[in-house]
């Protein structure tokens, strides 16, 4: 089994940053893509980062690109997610998602093997 345990969550006002942070464990894998999704209430889960296991392939959504950054630790196996400018449209609960395998991709909800828990972020305006 997996775990994907997320951290880093709270309330910012609108222009601030918080910090995200996902630790795997268990039986993880043995390479794969890590990354972050979020759910605001009423809409579908959608797509923010992922980055694979070499790191050599990250991608963002658009609505998030040059405010966002995401990052790994493979020894540590933990991925972040720094968020920077952040806006109240941001205000979402934000879960870390798993891909195994050393070329794995995750581009949508559907490429998702485990999920974390989720944790809240609330930007006030």
């Amino acid at each position: 089994q997996v775990q994907l345990v997320e951290s880093g969550g709270g309330l910012v006002q609108a222009g601030g940053s918080l910090r995200l942070s996902c630790a795997a464990s268990g039986r993880t894998y043995s390479g794969g893509a890590l990354g972050w999704f979020r759910q605001a209430p009423g809409k579908e889960r959608e797509f923010v980062a992922a980055i694979t296991w070499s790191s050599s392939w990250i991608l963002y959504a658009d609505s998030v690109k040059g405010r966002f950054t995401i990052s790994r630790d493979n020894p540590k196996n933990t991925i972040d997610l720094q968020m920077n400018g952040l806006k109240p449209e941001d205000t979402a609960v934000y879960y870390c998602a798993l891909r195994r395998g050393f070329s794995a991709q995750l581009k949508g909800v559907r490429d998702v093997e485990y999920w974390g828990q989720g944790t809240q972020v609330t930007v006030s305006s």
